[in-house]
């Protein structure tokens, strides 16, 4: 069972031990992230992430980095919409220096201007990547469909143009602005004692002082006219995103929700995988996902398909969709994805890693934890009928987006527009 103490300073401290492990995973999470940014500052967040890994006021870069390695351990970081997390994973009888080197890294980064230009080639370097890496590059194509105009429609690496305008003040006004005590909350699982992680960490923060943190910008308004792109490019197979606003994270219905994923394109059981793959061949990977933000979602289809065959993809997918709004789902299959969720949920928190980022997610986005023994009394009150409740409210014909690249001519293109119809 985790344990949550409050220092004076606002900060968090969670711990959930766990006797039985070796291993300690240790996260600093900071609610900041994309949907923070303003548009000149796009990128920013995830920027501030590469520079907290190039040396703080005491140690280098490659003092940092033995620190953990020459003791076995690993560690990482990475960017979401509204949160960004740093963390460790290494034996227990390691925490102390854990949270040493992660706290001096949030602290006290050195951010130096040599350091600053070295790694913004490493970012140019890394949006190039992910533009020649379709299967990813399609799902930032569908996010500014649903949210145009909006933080969440961008992308979390930036843009060339913001991330070159960027200068050392910005780095500083962020750690200014966000790396406040009473904006973080740290987060370890392992075979450890709660009060003695508590000191250690209270030391450590012990001279930051709380201030007020900016907020980011809610979602209101439209959702934007456009309801596709397509991205002309020369790919020996075509990615395409299909997609819809969804649910929060704290909908009343966002259980139901989980278990229509599962049901649609969430395993090879689901409706997607067997018309799609199964049945006819169509597609290699085909499956189904959720997002959920503080005060909104999505829902979409990812899929790789015959560049000859994209037509034929989503017409059977409006077909799947409208099947699901029309017809109730059968009881085998609400039961399947119902244990297939439960299951999913206890395997998943069986490691230090795991149930640090379980506990983080949700302390950052939520200011709460939901345990599994509640998550798993929450799932026996979801039915049938809650779930194509929340089909029909979903997937409607105003609410359907597409985002598509390969090498479809604007003629096929409209022809597969044509077909975003439920």
């Amino acid at each position: 069972m985790h344990k949550i103490t409050t220092l004076k300073n606002g900060l968090k401290i969670v711990t959930n031990r766990m006797v039985d492990t070796h291993s300690l995973a240790l996260g600093i999470w900071i609610k900041t992230g994309g949907r923070y940014e303003a548009k000149s500052r796009q990128g920013i967040s995830h920027f501030m992430e590469h520079m907290l890994f190039k040396g703080t006021k005491i140690r280098s870069c490659q003092q940092l980095k033995q620190a953990i390695e020459e003791k076995g351990g690993v560690f990482n970081a990475f960017t979401s919409e509204e949160y960004v997390c740093y963390y460790v994973k290494m034996l227990s009888e390691h925490i102390n220096l854990a949270s040493d080197v992660l706290s001096d890294m949030v602290l006290n980064p050195g951010l130096r201007k040599d350091e600053i230009e070295k790694e913004r080639k490493v970012i140019f370097e890394e949006i190039r990547m992910y533009l020649d890496l379709p299967m990813q590059y399609v799902h930032d194509l569908l996010d500014e469909l649903l949210w145009p105009s909006h933080p969440l429609g961008a992308s979390l690496l930036g843009t060339y143009d913001t991330i070159a305008s960027m200068k050392r003040q910005d780095f500083i006004r962020q750690k200014e602005t966000y790396h406040l005590p009473n904006n973080i909350i740290i987060v370890a699982c392992g075979n450890i004692e709660h009060d003695n992680f508590v000191n250690v960490i209270e030391g450590l923060f012990r001279s930051e002082k709380p201030k007020s943190p900016q907020s980011f910008k809610k979602v209101i308004g439209t959702k934007g006219t456009a309801n596709s792109t397509f991205f002309n490019k020369n790919t020996e197979q075509t990615h395409m995103c299909l997609g819809v606003r969804a649910l929060s994270r704290q909908h009343p219905q966002r259980y139901s929700l989980a278990l229509l994923n599962i049901i649609l394109g969430g395993n090879m059981s689901s409706r997607l995988f067997n018309e799609i793959r199964e049945k006819r061949s169509l597609a290699y990977e085909i499956g189904s996902s959720i997002k959920q933000y503080h005060d909104t979602g999505s829902f979409y289809i990812h899929a790789g398909v015959d560049n000859r065959k994209l037509k034929d993809a989503v017409a059977i997918m409006m077909k799947v969709l409208k099947k699901i709004k029309e017809n109730p789902i059968s009881k085998r299959e609400f039961s399947m994805a119902r244990e297939y969720y439960k299951s999913g949920l206890l395997m998943l928190l069986e490691g230090t890693m795991s149930n640090m980022l379980f506990l983080g997610e949700q302390l950052s986005s939520i200011g709460r934890v939901h345990t599994k023994e509640k998550i798993l009394e929450e799932l026996d009150k979801v039915t049938i009928d809650s779930i194509n409740d929340v089909a029909d409210k979903i997937f409607t014909n105003k609410s359907l987006r597409l985002a598509v690249i390969g090498p479809q001519s604007e003629k096929e293109a409209q022809k597969v527009e044509k077909l975003l119809k439920i």
